[in-house]
């Protein structure tokens, strides 16, 4: 009697129970979906559904998934990193890492091989950098035949066993080829940079072939289709999409961090268009947006004032910005000489630097040079990079010179008239700074070669480079940040400037830039393993050979020419050395200050 209760009431309580459950949980789920709707939303831009391409899923092999690990060196307690995404470049594998790691830290990147999950490869990490101020960028090498690309970390010492492959999400890999890599806010605007939008260089391009989607998610983790806002882009050049903010993202700027950002290249007309009408019914909505495929993406935008550095007492007057790769020797020198020229503030590029330059870097900022390093892990970007620049560095600077590391300012009209030397550049750029017409000052280059040396010049290249070749070349540019064009665009060598302003040419006779671009064979041969700039051939490739972008002369492999140091020599030129050891030699010993540095 009691059994045949006991049934009779589980067959009474069970279905309300699981009707009260499942009501509860709709509930929820309808509350959190509103609360989603009403951040998204706006009266322009609808939310719709969409989905990405990846460019390469490849099964099991996860993120650290315990939830701390011990460390045996150091008996502290490590928390496991998250891969948020992974970018395969032709050398290396890039991870995004969704926590900061110190550079100590001990970590190796962990393979498996295709089709295989137990068969696992451990190599160490090539470096680990600081990036965007929320996430770490750690860079592996290249994973190994028949291993899949789609590598985990690990602790240094800690076992295979020890940990959990039980979180198999997130498993692309992005290709290099094609791929959305950063995004920034810039007022009302999103500037996008994408790689792979295959766009005309050094022209500006069709706006209405692309549209940005923003959203939330990473849709690109295998997961069901996520939730996005599309806006209309606004201009387009090379590889910088600038698009309008969706109202929702406008009105939350303080709160706003994290938000993904893609392109959809080649939209159709009703992306575009579709915010000029609400009726749209979801389903036709739907079937059209399935049509525009959005770019891979890791790029995501994060409130301007949490990393924008906001100065009280106003903007410098002259900041430098340069994109570099293992060239953290020259450092000391072209920093310390134009600081004396009256470069106030640095934004130093590192496009994957392998050689200590970050304890260079902060050497000069710890002797008040006011050096921030920038990671910029994209390569062959240098000048999507520049563009980046100019925008981070508008908040602080009047003007923003462009120039390279072997690039230094010389004046022989005020040399040869015995003056001093000491903030010349910046009081050049100061005449025009309340120009109402003058926005970019040019210098011509004189190219330097190796002068006769076989080895580095031990008092730097200012001093030891004193043959050029006769006629000058290329110029390089000083410009005012907030007067650019909108589009950004540049050629290394210049920006293109809004209407209504021009450029200015400084005669050779006041200015000049020594260029020592064909330095000693030991220097000048790292120029063969990557070239930073986007749309200039590498050296190894057997492409426009005649062009003065590469040495004359020289083939695509990286083998000492005969006679390398009497080459480039036309002219004897020491104005620039006499001009260094007249005004920043040590009068009792001769040293220069990068020599003391060194010391």
């Amino acid at each position: 009697m009691e059994s045949e209760q006991r049934l009779k009431r589980k067959r009474t309580y069970r279905p309300y129970s699981r009707a009260q459950f499942l009501s509860l949980r709709s509930f929820i789920f309808c509350l959190s979906f509103f609360v989603f709707l009403m951040f998204l939303s706006s009266e322009r831009f609808p939310i719709r559904t969409v989905s990405f391409h990846p460019v390469l899923t490849v099964p099991s092999l996860s993120i650290l998934s315990k939830s701390s690990f011990q460390d045996s060196s150091h008996g502290t307690l490590r928390l496991p990193l998250r891969v948020e995404d992974r970018v395969l470049f032709p050398d290396h594998l890039l991870l995004l890492v969704s926590d900061k790691i110190h550079e100590d830290d001990r970590l190796d990147c962990v393979y498996h091989k295709v089709l295989n999950d137990k068969d696992v490869v451990r190599q160490r990490v090539l470096s680990v950098d600081e990036f965007d101020g929320f996430r770490s960028v750690v860079r592996c090498p290249a994973p190994p035949w028949n291993y899949s690309a789609a590598a985990a970390l690990m602790w240094r010492g800690d076992g295979v066993d020890d940990y959990s492959w039980s979180f198999r999400s997130n498993q692309t890999v992005h290709s290099w080829d094609r791929l959305v890599y950063d995004a920034v806010f810039d007022g009302k605007t999103a500037v996008v940079f994408a790689k792979g939008l295959n766009l005309r260089p050094h022209k500006e391009s069709d706006p209405t072939k692309f549209v940005c989607q923003f959203g939330l998610k990473n849709w690109d983790d295998g997961e069901d289709e996520g939730f996005a806002v599309l806006t209309e882009a606004t201009v387009a050049a090379q590889e910088v999409v600038r698009c309008s903010l969706p109202r929702s993202i406008r009105h939350n700027m303080d709160s706003t961090q994290g938000i993904r950002v893609t392109i959809v290249h080649n939209p159709m007309p009703s992306a575009v268009r579709i915010h000029n009408s609400r009726s749209y019914e979801h389903r036709k909505n739907q079937r059209r947006h399935k049509e525009n495929v959005a770019m891979p993406s890791v790029a995501k935008l994060y409130n301007p004032t949490s990393y924008q550095t906001k100065r009280n007492q106003g903007k410098y007057e002259l900041c430098a910005c340069t994109m570099l790769w293992n060239q953290a020797p020259a450092l000391r020198e072209w920093i310390m000489y134009h600081a004396w020229l009256g470069v106030e503030r640095w934004f130093i590029y590192d496009n994957n630097s392998n050689d200590g330059i970050q304890e260079i870097v902060e050497e000069l900022d710890f002797q008040d040079y006011n050096v921030s390093r920038h990671t910029w892990p994209w390569i062959k970007t240098q000048e999507a990079g520049f563009s980046h620049c100019a925008l981070r560095a508008r908040n602080e600077c009047k003007w923003v010179g462009f120039f390279d590391v072997d690039e230094f300012y010389y004046f022989p009209l005020f040399h040869r008239r015995g003056l001093q030397g000491q903030n010349l550049l910046r009081s050049l750029v100061a005449n025009y700074s309340s120009s109402d017409s003058v926005a970019e000052i040019r210098t011509a280059c004189h190219s330097f070669g190796p002068s006769g040396l076989s080895s580095p010049p031990l008092q730097g290249v200012t001093v030891g480079y004193t043959c050029r070749l006769q006629s000058s070349e290329r110029h390089k540019s000083i410009v005012r940040p907030d007067l650019l064009n909108e589009t950004l665009l540049n050629v290394v060598h210049h920006f293109e400037l809004k209407k209504g302003f021009r450029y200015l040419n400084v005669p050779e006779s006041s200015i000049i830039i020594n260029h020592y671009k064909y330095q000693v064979w030991k220097t000048f041969r790292a120029k063969f393993f990557r070239r930073v700039a986007t749309y200039v051939v590498d050296w190894q490739e057997n492409q426009n050979q005649g062009s003065k972008d590469r040495a004359p002369g020289l083939g695509t492999e990286a083998i000492e020419p005969p006679n390398w140091r009497k080459q480039f020599c036309e002219v004897w030129d020491t104005g620039l050395r006499d001009f260094v050891l007249a005004n920043l030699a040590d009068p009792a010993t001769g040293s220069l200050p990068w020599e003391k540095s060194l010391l």
